[in-house]
């Protein structure tokens, strides 16, 4: 029986990865474990408990304000220990994290060939987004197997020498796990939290990555702000991240906009899945969301490197949309 052992670390990681240690342990040839190295701590156990999945091995490795450095040394020493006692034949790491490329390179050090889900991506530019786009070409330069969601995701590889042997395209795994979970959401009831939303037009938005921290984030504020003096019939739901340096500000610019926001904790994936078929229009500075919401027709505005006069967009357009499907990115 070969042993194979699927690492995740952030929420995001452990939702794409659910449904690979799903139909893993279907195999009676492979035991799997499925090990949390707590890059997230609450978020990711919630996120595989909505798929069934409680992890074998949890490293617990979050701390409060802790660094790249931190996050990348620790997990680097706890999967090796891991490692080091418990011999398996391959290790899976997922997309992009700290925790993606540190659990490989434990895996390169042990000679114990590393498999990619979600290989290939690409933004050509190392400081954007950030650390991921050296995270996931430094993995997939110690990987032996690569699951590239898409044709031009294979097609990266092959351009940098990767042999096509080992490369095996997939289709992306985090669809297989929005569809689980709306199939388990049909004729449920709305959640209390979106009841001033009744009756009107709904956008989720979500921002938290580094790139949008500081004058980004207030910009895009800013543009939630001139949206409303626009169309004041228009409700934001705004997950706040734990973050504080995020948190904060997003409630500095927009406290006092009670009829118009909608502030919640950090959504659970089923009560985001939700949230996202809910609404009429999605903001988010997240490479999952505008892959999820194209799976289920809804048209996204891509925040990244974000100028508030962008957000013109939606009342110019979104809502004579309907549900035909746009995604644009807003950088320079």
């Amino acid at each position: 029986m070969k042993k194979i052992t699927c690492i995740v670390g952030t929420r995001p990681e452990a939702i794409k990865m659910s449904p690979v240690i799903i139909e893993l342990r279907k195999n009676k040839n492979f035991h799997v474990t499925a090990l949390a190295t707590g890059q997230h701590t609450d978020m990711l156990i919630q996120a595989l408990n909505d798929f069934g999945i409680v992890p074998d091995v949890n490293l617990n490795i979050m701390k409060k304000t802790q660094t790249l450095d931190y996050i990348t040394a620790s997990v680097l020493q706890g999967v090796g220990e891991f490692l080091d006692v418990h011999e398996q034949d391959m290790i899976l790491v997922h997309g992009d994290t700290s925790t993606t490329f540190a659990a490989a390179l434990a895996g390169f050090y042990r000679h114990i060939p590393v498999g990619h889900v979600e290989a290939g991506l690409r933004s050509h530019d190392l400081s954007l987004p950030f650390p991921e786009e050296a995270n996931r070409l430094l993995t997939d330069r110690i990987a032996k197997m690569f699951f590239p969601p898409t044709q031009g995701d294979a097609d990266n590889l092959i351009r940098e020498g990767i042999d096509e042997n080992h490369i095996h395209i997939t289709g992306n795994t985090v669809i297989d796990a929005l569809y689980a979970i709306l199939e388990k959401q049909k004729g449920i009831r709305e959640p209390e939290y979106m009841r001033k939303a009744e009756g009107r037009p709904l956008v989720l938005m979500t921002a938290h990555r580094r790139e949008s921290w500081g004058e980004t984030l207030r910009g895009i504020c800013e543009g939630v702000i001139d949206v409303i003096h626009e169309r004041n019939d228009v409700v934001f739901l705004i997950p706040l991240h734990k973050n504080p340096v995020v948190r904060d500000v997003i409630h500095e610019c927009l406290d006092g906009y009670d009829d118009n926001v909608i502030f919640a904790e950090p959504l659970n994936y089923p009560e985001f899945v939700y949230a996202m078929n809910r609404s009429v229009f999605i903001l988010s500075d997240s490479g999952g969301v505008q892959e999820e919401a194209s799976a289920i027709n809804k048209p996204v505005l891509i925040m990244r490197t974000f100028q508030k006069d962008q957000m013109r967009l939606l009342t110019e357009h979104v809502f004579l949309w309907g549900q035909n499907v746009r995604i644009f990115v807003m950088s320079h």
